[in-house]
């Protein structure tokens, strides 16, 4: 490169005297060196450039700001079209330089590192990538000449840089600063990029990653049921990042993106513009879009709203602000709108410190910009705003940036007093590598709480949540409402009145692609559509949804029920035939009538035990009858009530076996009938042979009780429940085997099939035997009820289904009562002439009468009397006494006109007669 002459020219004594110190130092640290050659190039003096600088005892620190200023001074290195194009003086970024400053001075006053004092160097990175690498390349060229000088060295290295804020530029400058090892602390670079040490292994930072923000958002979101919202970013490391974050903790809460629009990062882009207009349209076409996300620049906001606010169906939503720009009120005040222009305003901010005593240092600032010479950002801001500096300045305090900054600097000074505690720091150096692995362990406390970088160099602070207010002069963006804990990733609102005044303002806000579905309805997704615009569909019955939204449908517990689109389940009513019942108490009226009878009858007949009536109706065996009888009657009880296993089991076996003895009793009764009255003598023999009665009913018992047995064993009755239409739970008894309940009474109707036959046989037999005429009767009451009974049972469904059965109990119960032995109550209790003996021998004798050809088989085969007891001793006392004779029909007395037939005919019916009076004195009992 061509070097080229210059002339020397005269300077004023005190910038000569400056510049000669200068040049010194820089022929020591062997940045210049002197030469006598006609093409060396001379030295020159120029205005100061945009920093801001403070040497210390030993070390200097170089924390890089972001976004200082570009509008004063010179842009060294700066390419004049980019400089112009953010030539954006930022006052807040004033402010985090002096937050900076201030905390400095205070570890220097209060000589926390003994006598060791910090310096800094504040560079304009004028939130630009390529500015930030030109600055940063500028100091690393001094951290490399001062190693070749070291020896003579003037001012100490770079040890760390505190910066930048906007993560895009950290993630340039830490690349380029690794390269030294030098470690770099951001106070506002959040994205999630920056926690892979692989790649970033020297950045840290005091504020937690993006990741964590986007929880928070999809938290305030889920919150409020916000499921359908815009999102604006910048097309940044930092946008992509945190909005790829947001989408996936979205989804896992059912938040859909209605649009994404992403706008170019660069203020010079020729793209901006129309990408601001297109990102306008889609928040105006989406009507349904009420809650809009941004990531972008304070600046783009100031365009979008000053575009937006034209139209006034874009006014009135409810903006997300990221912590990027939840605390510029210069989007509005810059464009003279109001709050209520807008619509509501959150923001989610990096947590906040106490600005108390930075406040009470800008209120000490000194104003005059000649006393501050060493930082032309400042001396430039006092000039142009002269006594009123201060108050501007403190209008831009960040609590969250008071927090960051100041944490910054308090591990850092925590760092040096760990590596400088053991070792004389001023004759040892300490080097950027070792301060940088002091960082990563070291533990710093501030407001009485202790933190430490985790092992992605991470500081996880936590969030507040803000909602700006709108004042009578200004904006109010530092209103905190919640506070979001990363530990536990929840929101905690700072109180029940502001979480109920946050509810009355937005509460009524809805950014939803559909209708909610109510309680009873589930959602089911549309073909096509994302997964927030769904169709509602009503929950089936016995299932339920209890909550807005609900996916699914959930199916009632049991004894639970619901109908169609129900939010709850009902308990279910259980059902069963229950006692107070109306059909019940008639029924258990009828049972309780047929007991009692019973006992009466039964009473009846033991209190005339010894007469004809009861004698003919064998009497021990009419006993076991009513017995029987009475315990089916019981049995009709266990039909009713509410069912348990041991009333299933039992009913029908009591009833089964006591029928069963009932029926055995009347075949038994029958056989003796037509035994006494057989006049076959060989019929006759094999009958008395057979004819063992109580052995009878032994066995007809027994194969009864084999059946129930096997029924009992092999697949008893058991408590079952069903659904009715009316949605109860029916209780009922289960038979389970149905070919054992069916052989049962198949068993009992064929021992009735029996008793049918033998008693029709006898049914001819004289009237004081009728029992065969009435056996007959009551054994077709029986067939007829029960084969009815067949197909009621199977159609007949729900309580009353066992109220057919105790019907046909109770009928069958009470056709064999009446037709055994009511008749021979009403002869017993009303018409006792005919419950004697005469009037037996007379019935008899008329039975005879109409039966003559038989008198013979009689005679010989001396028939025994089933009936009397009482002995006929003559003939001349039977021809002596001429009683009454009784109808064959009504067994009522009949005139004596038929005794005096008897009489003139006694000489041709002698033989008869004696046969008559050839009957055992004890007849059988």
């Amino acid at each position: 490169m061509a070097m080229v002459f210059a002339h020397a020219h005269c300077l004023d004594p005190a910038k000569l005297s400056v510049a000669r110190e200068e040049f010194a130092a820089m022929e020591r640290l062997g940045i210049v060196q002197s030469s006598n050659s006609a093409w060396t190039s001379p030295l020159h003096m120029v205005p100061k450039s945009d920093e801001l600088q403070q040497p210390g005892d030993l070390y200097r620190f170089y924390p890089a700001s972001c976004s200082m200023s570009a509008g004063m001074g010179s842009r060294s290195g700066v390419p004049e079209e980019k400089w112009k194009a953010i030539d954006v003086f930022s006052t807040a970024r004033l402010v985090h330089s002096l937050i900076m400053v201030h905390a400095l001075e205070e570890i220097n006053q209060e000589r926390e590192l003994g006598n060791l004092t910090l310096g800094y160097l504040i560079l304009d990175s004028c939130g630009d990538v390529t500015t930030a690498l030109i600055q940063t390349q500028a100091f690393m060229m001094r951290n490399s000449n001062n190693r070749q000088a070291c020896a003579q060295q003037s001012s100490p290295p770079v040890l760390v840089v505190i910066g930048d804020y906007y993560s895009e530029i950290s993630i340039s400058v830490t690349g380029q600063l690794h390269l030294e090892y030098i470690p770099e602390i951001s106070y506002g670079a959040t994205s999630g990029f920056l926690s892979d040490k692989t790649r970033f292994p020297s950045f840290m930072r005091t504020v937690p990653q993006d990741d964590h923000q986007a929880c928070a958002i999809a938290q305030i979101l889920d919150h409020y049921g916000w499921t359908w919202v815009g999102v604006v970013a910048t097309d940044s490391e930092y946008g992509r990042y945190i909005t790829e974050r947001l989408w996936q903790h979205a989804t896992k809460k059912g938040i859909c993106f209605a649009f994404v629009s992403v706008l170019p990062d660069a203020l010079n882009d020729e793209l901006l513009e129309e990408k601001i207009n297109s990102t306008i349209k889609s928040i105006i076409d989406n009507r349904n879009v009420s809650v809009i996300i941004s990531f972008v620049k304070a600046y783009c906001m100031i365009d979008i709203f000053g575009k937006l606010l034209k139209y006034p169906q874009a006014r009135g939503k409810v903006w997300l602000a990221s912590d990027i720009w939840s605390q510029s009120p210069e989007v509005l005040s810059s464009q003279n709108y109001k709050l209520s222009d807008i619509g509501t305003i959150f923001g989610i901010t990096l947590k906040s410190g106490n600005t108390t005593k930075f406040e009470r240092y800008l209120d000490d600032l000194d104003e005059n910009p000649n006393h501050h010479e060493n930082n032309t950002f400042l001396s430039n801001f006092l000039n142009e705003h002269g006594t009123n500096s201060s108050e501007e300045l403190k209008k831009l305090i960040y609590p969250y940036a008071v927090f960051s900054i100041e944490l910054a600097v308090k591990a850092i000074a925590q760092a040096v007093k760990d590596l400088c505690t053991n070792r004389n720091c001023k004759r040892q150096p300490l080097q950027p590598l070792e301060l940088r692995r002091a960082l990563r362990k070291a533990t710093f406390y501030m407001e009485e709480k202790s933190y430490s970088f985790d092992h992605h160099g991470d500081l996880n602070s936590g969030y507040d949540i803000i909602l700006w207010k709108q004042t009578q002069d200004s904006l109010d963006v530092n209103n905190i409402l919640a506070y979001y804990s990363i530990e536990h990733q929840n929101l905690t609102f700072t109180s029940q009145e502001t979480q109920q005044a946050l509810q009355r303002h937005i509460g009524n806000v809805t950014s939803r692609c559909t209708d909610s579905c109510r309680p009873g309805y589930r959602k089911t997704s549309v073909t096509g559509q994302p997964g927030c615009c769904y169709q509602c569909e009503p929950c089936a019955e016995n299932q339920y949804s209890n909550s807005n939204d609900s996916e699914t449908c959930h199916p009632c517990k049991e004894n639970y029920y619901s109908k169609n689109t129900s939010s709850v389940c009902l308990p279910r009513k259980t059902d069963f035939l229950k006692w107070g019942d109306v059909y019940l108490i008639v029924l258990l009226s009828f049972t309780s009538l047929g007991a009692v009878l019973t006992i009466v009858v039964g009473i009846i007949f033991l209190a005339h035990w010894n007469t004809p009536v009861v004698r003919s109706s064998v009497g021990p065996i009419s006993i076991i009858l009513l017995l029987s009888l009475m315990i089916t009657f019981t049995s009709v009880i266990l039909f009713g009530g509410p069912p348990n296993s041991y009333q299933c089991q039992a009913r029908q076996v009591v009833f089964g076996l006591s029928f069963t003895l009932c029926v055995s009793c009347i075949m038994v009764k029958s056989f003796k009938i037509v035994l006494a009255f057989e006049l076959d003598p060989v019929i006759q023999s094999v009958l008395k042979k057979l004819y063992k009665p109580y052995l009878i009913i032994a066995v007809c018992m027994a194969g009864q009780v084999v059946i129930v047995t096997m029924w009992l064993v092999h697949g008893p009755p058991y408590i079952d429940s069903e659904i009715t239409q009316d949605n109860m739970k029916l209780m009922f008894c289960n038979e389970k085997l149905i070919p054992a309940f069916g052989a049962m009474l198949v068993y009992i109707g064929l021992l009735a099939l029996i008793c049918f036959g033998v008693a029709f046989k006898g049914r001819k037999l004289p009237d004081s035997y009728n029992d065969a005429k009435f056996i007959t009767f009551a054994m077709l009451i029986y067939f007829i009820s029960w084969i009815m009974f067949g197909p009621v049972y199977v159609n007949v469904t729900g309580k009353y289904l066992p109220a057919v059965e105790m019907i046909v109990i109770l009928i069958s119960c009470y056709g064999i009562l009446f037709c055994q032995f009511f008749t021979k109550c009403y002869i017993i209790l009303c018409k006792k002439e005919a419950n004697t003996e005469k009037a037996f021998r007379c019935n008899i004798r008329n039975y005879s009468m109409d039966h003559k050809g038989s008198e013979d088989e009689l005679s010989s085969n001396r028939v025994e009397n089933p009936t009397l007891s009482a002995s006929v001793e003559s003939q001349d006392n039977w021809n002596s006494v001429t009683p009454p004779c009784v109808s064959s029909n009504s067994l009522f007395p009949v005139s004596n006109s038929w005794n005096n037939v008897l009489e003139n005919n006694l000489k041709s019916t002698k033989k008869t007669l004696q046969r008559y009076n050839s009957l055992p004195p004890s007849l059988i009992k």
